[in-house]
């Protein structure tokens, strides 16, 4: 009898562990659109002003499209690498992971490093006017984000070093780390129409 209540208690054991794992996804979703809503405000904000300045963006704070567009090919780019790591786990390929999550994490950097590079060569700063005033606060919250995840990522490395760590059965957190990225990805998508295309055209 007590030999089958230790069966059943560690059978709802296994069972709660794998629910507090969706649960971690799910506050993860949560957690995200919360942020969109951040994000929504700051486009609105940018749409209204858009909306009521007769010349956008104003004398002074002129957009240049080259290097943004290589950011997004890279940071685009990316969310296909990153699912590539998230097919290699999901057939057991630790090793395969680890090396498309370390491309997605130099893609990253390389990211933040050519927006650190558009911010020094822009000629403007963030109190010029309302444009350059709405242009570093996305930037720069964005970039926070991408910082973020660059850390998730790299955290998932560091955890994929002992061995068992993750598995065909077992890698909520590199799922959690995919679902930030693609966010972040697509939160750029939005920022670079915004910013950019809509601006100069």
């Amino acid at each position: 009898m007590e030999a089958a209540d230790h069966i059943s208690i560690g059978t709802t054991s296994a069972e709660h562990h794998e629910e507090h794992a969706d649960l971690r996804v799910l506050g993860l979703i949560t957690f995200l659109l919360s942020e969109s809503l951040m994000f929504g405000g700051f486009f609105a904000t940018f749409l209204f002003f858009r909306g009521i300045t007769k010349v956008w963006p104003p004398e002074g704070t002129e957009v240049e499209l080259l290097l943004p567009t290589i950011n997004t090919i890279i940071l685009v780019s990316s969310s296909f690498v990153i699912h590539l790591g998230d097919k290699a786990i999901k057939k057991n390929d630790v090793e395969g992971m680890r090396k498309w999550y370390k491309i997605t994490a130099a893609m990253g950097a390389i990211f933040l490093i050519g927006q650190v590079v558009e911010y020094m060569t822009l000629g403007y700063g963030l109190t010029t006017n309302v444009f350059s005033n709405c242009f570093y606060l996305m930037t720069g919250f964005h970039g926070i984000h991408v910082f973020v995840g660059l850390l998730l990522i790299l955290g998932v490395l560091w955890r994929s070093r002992r061995p068992g760590h993750y598995s065909a059965t077992k890698h909520t957190g590199i799922e959690m780390a995919e679902i930030y990225w693609h966010f972040v990805d697509i939160i750029w998508i939005v920022l670079f129409t915004l910013l950019y295309i809509l601006t100069l055209f």
